[in-house]
């Protein structure tokens, strides 16, 4: 029965589609970013139950269809799909989703199924989602069903973007048994290890500002969803999504970023050098309890060994460049957005650096990181041109010089710091104002207004 309802499905679809459009270079390219998205989460799979024995970001999200789902952005994944609809139909699938979600905690409660605390809703959003997806195939034609779909596949990517990172930071953990965090902390002395300053901070501000920075750093998910349903606020009146907005940086950040993870794997302050992993299998895995209050002495960095429990997942620091994305996309939006981005970008880096969680130097790259994807994403959709080659072969050079000078130069930049910190900076700097330089050449000029031509006068 199952089977024939998909064969009539996939048939339909089959008849429907427009063989000619698969020869359009854009549908091939959107053909080529899918097969490859789906490859990676097949490589995901395997290599999360290879490595770790644990289901991966497939298999959660599918289990996540019937049982208790992980806290997640599952609502807001729903609430990007509904750009697409109109009001009416908003409010339809809002409260389906509530629906949905009461009779799933309801049953639950009533065998007596045991759900972690705060797994307790999300099931609907889900149904919600594929529902549309449903409907999108088997009753809308044309320009309906590719917005539909389109809509659909963001929320979606938004959920999988999700289990995809947790996966990834399990995969650091368990493969790289080693980490660098002597080599970055000894070079984040060329910027004043800003994170012992920080943490000092917090810590005398204690326990206002430790728990606003926490809920900004936990949250960032949620600024980023407010900014993106902004821009995407007129995608049903409009029919179409605009060139490029913040879910596609966001999303190309989340999935690149733990890949140089795997190569330049660190924990962090906290964990390295302070009371982070202490007891974590018994073993006390920092190479000294000095955060916040002892800078760590300079001596001749090496690899040092780790728990395989903590994520690697320090270089770059992805809260500070999915920030600087969230204030990127902020800037067109109004007077209050804005200040909420410019806002949000601070406290994050507040955040980062006084919890522990990252090294100074690991802002800088992941400033740099960002503007570079941004760059890219933004030639790849309006044209690669020489300006938008020019500046993301920059950014990446930059960022690779960077990770560099931190693995081979850490003592050269900590024995002179008046040195390297400017240099660092001036790094980061040239960055950002390639990107401000060459984006504001990019911005369509508006046309001058033309003035009346003078008639001549009677003598």
């Amino acid at each position: 029965m199952v089977l024939s309802i998909v064969w009539r499905v996939l048939s339909r679809i089959n008849r429907r589609i427009e063989f000619a459009a698969w020869r359009r270079p854009r549908t091939i390219l959107w053909a080529t970013a899918g097969v490859a998205t789906l490859v990676l989460l097949i490589a995901l799979e395997i290599a999360a139950r290879r490595y770790a024995g644990v289901p991966g970001p497939m298999t959660t999200q599918v289990r996540e269809v019937i049982f208790a789902p992980k806290p997640g952005p599952l609502y807001g994944g729903m609430a990007l799909m509904m750009v697409v609809l109109t009001w009416r139909q908003r409010f339809i699938a809002a409260g389906a989703a509530i629906g949905i979600d009461l009779v799933f905690v309801l049953v639950r409660w009533a065998v007596g199924a045991e759900v972690p605390e705060g797994h307790y809703f999300g099931n609907g959003a889900l149904w919600v989602m594929l529902g549309c997806a449903v409907i999108a195939v088997t009753r809308r034609e044309g320009r309906e069903r590719t917005l539909l779909l389109k809509g659909v596949g963001l929320g979606l990517l938004l959920v999988a973007g999700r289990k995809t990172g947790d996966t990834w930071l399990l995969i650091t953990a368990k493969t790289r048994p080693t980490v660098l965090d002597p080599y970055v902390a000894t070079a984040d002395h060329a910027l004043g290890n800003p994170s012992w300053a920080m943490g000092r901070l917090l810590r005398a501000t204690a326990p206002i500002g430790d728990h606003v920075l926490g809920v900004i750093y936990a949250q960032l998910a949620v600024a980023a969803i407010v900014v993106a349903l902004y821009q995407l606020r007129n995608v049903a009146a409009e029919r179409r999504f605009p060139r490029h907005h913040l879910v596609r940086t966001f999303l190309v950040i989340g999935l690149l970023g733990p890949a140089i993870y795997m190569i330049f794997p660190v924990v962090g302050p906290v964990f390295a050098y302070g009371p982070g992993a202490s007891g974590t299998g018994g073993v006390h895995w920092a190479v000294a309890d000095l955060w916040p209050d002892t800078l760590p002495p300079i001596t001749t960095p090496h690899p040092v060994p780790y728990d395989g429990i903590t994520p690697r997942n320090c270089m770059p620091s992805l809260h500070t460049a999915w920030a600087t994305a969230i204030f990127i996309h902020s800037r067109k939006g109004p007077r209050l957005l804005r200040f909420a981005g410019a806002f949000w970008l601070i406290a994050t880096l507040s955040a980062t650096l006084g919890f522990g969680y990252h090294y100074g130097v690991d802002l800088v790259a992941g400033v740099v990181f960002a503007l570079t994807i941004e760059a890219a994403l933004r030639s790849t959709e309006r044209g690669w041109d020489r300006s938008g080659i020019q500046l993301v072969a920059y950014g990446t050079t930059v960022f690779a010089a960077l990770l560099l000078s931190y693995r081979y130069l850490p003592l050269e930049m900590a024995e002179y710091p008046w040195v390297s910190g400017p240099l660092l900076i001036l790094a980061m700097s040239s960055v950002i104002y390639g990107y401000v330089r060459t984006t504001k050449q990019w911005e369509p000029k508006a046309a001058p207004d033309r003035q009346p031509e003078r008639q001549p006068e009677l003598v």
